[in-house]
């Protein structure tokens, strides 16, 4: 399952950095657990962010890779704090 995600992730990151507001996408692996995984993607504006996920694209992808979950998946919506000093 995890190589079959993997698979689904690099075919679909190009495309998703060309969606409007994307400013880039990336993958990441739980170093104890190698079956757990994270995306990580940033946008310009929650608009944009709802705009892609309104996608037909985001529609089909997303039929294709919540199959692949033993869990539940969880999303969460961060800002990126910086330390100005």
């Amino acid at each position: 399952m995890v190589s079959t995600f993997e698979k689904v992730f690099w075919s679909s990151k190009p495309v998703i950095e060309q969606m409007p507001g994307c400013e880039g996408v990336t993958l990441h692996r739980d170093r104890a657990d190698h079956c757990i995984m994270f995306t990580i993607s940033e946008w310009k504006s929650e608009a944009h962010l709802n705009e892609y996920r309104s996608s037909e694209f985001f529609r089909a992808t997303w039929s294709k890779t919540k199959e692949l979950f033993d869990a539940k998946p969880e999303a969460w919506s961060l800002d990126n704090i910086t330390n100005n000093n």
